[in-house]
């Protein structure tokens, strides 16, 4: 086989790999802000290879968008040989068809043909896979060639703390990495901290006349997140400051995370009548958010002060159904099942209570529509990053973590407890009602109407 092909017997390829092409499109998916699972979708490959091969790359598509030189010849063009091939066809005939050169054809047929049957058998995807596989030219990395340059880039990258004696300060023990994202509510390790860019930069001012002692941003990020590299150690992105394990692509982190807040549903939209506080009716809303994804609704009439909670319980099915990506909602907050509650809320008071209501861009209420509709009250969404938009619920928001504190589980807590904890705020004497507590002031009003 030797004397046959012209080359040494290669390792047997296994189960057909994907196409270079496949994950070249991939890619172009990924670019576009779309998840992986989605990418692969719509390339033709399953979700799980999609994620292996965003994970594998660590998000960074390198040179995976440029396309393939017309020099070499395709994977449609080696089916298209091999078709002819087995038809007879002579190799003059099949290069004019294909618009290659005769010798492009004769090479091809010899040197990528399949040779496992003891014959020269050409397959297509057997001449694509040899021809990947030679076609291979790593570049070494900087910091696998220069120890000096990788020892003085992890140092710093991870590092020790230090008090002022020089002595080293024990450190909590962090999540163990197992290849994924940042992990959540976990103790992280104390490192020194210096970002790639800060490492680039120092290097110059360190070593001004050591030219081989450069290095760009760049390369030390890709030695971080694409697992081929090892030049450095994946476990260091827990020393960046994001700790993200995984590069996200510009166009996803630019997507527009409030697709469910409309030109018409602005705060600049609502009633003038809202902002003087003058007739009671229009309301804003929250949730205050507990452990294991606990919460509990909060809504709170601008004029009175009135405040009523929304119990939020648990879906039929949570904790035993294992948590699926974009699965169904069962932590008791979801779009329709927080529309229903609100609904059914809105229905315990007079009609004339509920004109508006004004809510944080939080996608637990991305079912507006239907709750407009059903109910009649008008959904209204703050500004980005403008809580004081809602200062109102935010102020009772933080009286009601007296009752409710951060850390703690809100599941446990049923309706009529949920209840009694509201009737207590509403009894509470308020400076700017002149000392009036929000049941008497709306009290006063209705019986006024």
């Amino acid at each position: 086989m030797n004397k046959l092909t012209g080359r040494a017997a290669m390792r047997s390829p296994g189960a057909p790999s994907h196409r270079r092409e496949t994950e070249r499109r991939f890619w172009e998916q990924i670019a576009t802000g779309i998840t992986s699972e989605k990418a692969a979708e719509a390339v033709g490959v399953s979700q799980a290879v999609g994620t292996r091969w965003f994970r594998h790359n660590g998000g960074m598509p390198l040179s995976m968008l440029n396309p393939i030189s017309g020099r070499y010849l395709s994977f449609a063009e080696r089916e298209e040989i091999g078709l002819l091939s087995c038809q007879g066809v002579g190799v003059r005939e099949i290069a004019r068809r294909i618009g290659r050169s005769a010798s492009t054809v004769s090479r091809e047929l010899t040197r990528n043909a399949a040779t496992r049957c003891g014959r020269l058998e050409y397959r297509a995807s057997v001449a694509q896979w040899k021809a990947e596989l030679v076609a291979r030219r790593p570049k070494p990395s900087k910091l696998l060639t220069d120890p000096r340059l990788h020892d003085y880039v992890q140092e710093r990258l991870e590092g020790k703390v230090r008090d002022t004696n020089g002595c080293d300060i024990s450190r909590p023990r962090p999540a163990p990495f197992i290849g994924r994202n940042k992990p959540h509510r976990g103790d992280r390790k104390w490192v020194t901290g210096w970002s790639p860019e800060q490492i680039s930069n120092r290097l110059k001012i360190d070593f001004p006349d050591d030219q081989s002692m450069r290095i760009s941003h760049e390369a030390i990020y890709q030695a971080l997140y694409i697992q081929g590299r090892g030049a450095l150690k994946r476990e260091l992105v827990s020393c960046l400051r994001t700790g993200r394990a995984l590069r996200v692509p510009r166009a996803r982190a630019q997507a527009k995370a409030w697709a469910h807040v409309s030109e018409d549903v602005m705060i600049s939209n609502r009633p003038a009548e809202a902002d003087d506080r003058a007739v009671p009716g229009h309301w804003e809303g929250d949730l205050i958010i507990g452990l294991n994804r606990s919460a509990i609704g909060t809504l709170v009439e601008r004029s009175s002060r009135f405040t009523m909670l929304v119990h939020l319980p648990r879906e039929e099915g949570y904790g035993l159904i294992p948590r699926t990506k974009n699965g169904p909602a069962l932590a008791g907050y979801g779009a329709v099942t927080m529309a229903n509650a609100l609904k059914n809320t809105v229905t315990d008071m007079p009609t004339l209570l509920w004109q508006s209501l004004t809510w944080d861009r939080g996608k637990e209420l991305s079912d507006h529509a239907r709750f407009t509709v059903e109910s009649g009250v008008k959904v209204f969404f703050a500004d980005p990053h403008s809580p004081w938009q809602r200062g109102t619920n935010e102020n009772t928001n933080g009286l009601l973590r007296q009752y409710f504190p951060k850390g703690t589980d809100l599941s446990r807590w049923n309706a009529r407890e949920i209840q009694a904890v509201a009737n207590a705020l509403n009894s509470r004497p308020r400076k700017t009602l002149g000392w009036k507590t929000p049941a008497e002031v709306l009290d006063e009003y209705l019986k006024f109407v």
